[in-house]
């Protein structure tokens, strides 16, 4: 295998767009060896499918669209990146039993966390940012 590999998608701020980036994230990871249907490319795409809904649901339609960016460096580790264009870094939301929605960073967090790997967030030169999840590849591939 190569020592970097990398996939990038970019798609417009919408509902839709979710589905494409789950799918998208499958299909690069079965090319990189990791199966879909096995626990660890489904933490991925779950990883993914709250990154990409945040992107569209938490820009306030000022990100026209958003990236999903997989990195596989030296079969070591994976990185998951998901930019968008408004600048304010995600938060957790104060979540009721009751409530639908702002559990999606808690997640992204424990999901990381159980891979051995962490959160991140950077900037990007055009004032938006990208959340970075960073795991062990070897943990991923068991």
């Amino acid at each position: 295998m190569a020592d970097h590999q990398e996939s990038s998608l970019t798609l417009p701020s919408a509902p839709d767009s979710v589905v494409l980036a789950r799918r998208h994230t499958l299909a690069v990871l079965a090319e990189w060896g990791l199966p879909a249907g096995t626990e660890a490319a489904d933490s991925v795409r779950l990883i993914v499918s709250e990154l990409a809904t945040n992107a569209v649901q938490h820009t306030f339609g000022q990100s026209p669209t958003f990236t999903v960016e997989l990195r596989l460096e030296r079969d070591e580790v994976l990185r998951v990146g998901v930019t968008d264009s408004h600048p304010r870094r995600p938060r957790r939301l104060p979540a009721a039993v009751q409530q639908d929605n702002g559990r999606g960073m808690v997640i992204i967090r424990c999901l990381a966390a159980e891979a051995g790997g962490r959160l991140s967030v950077v900037p990007t030169d055009a004032g938006g940012k990208t959340v970075w999840i960073t795991m062990p590849w070897q943990v991923m591939a068991r």
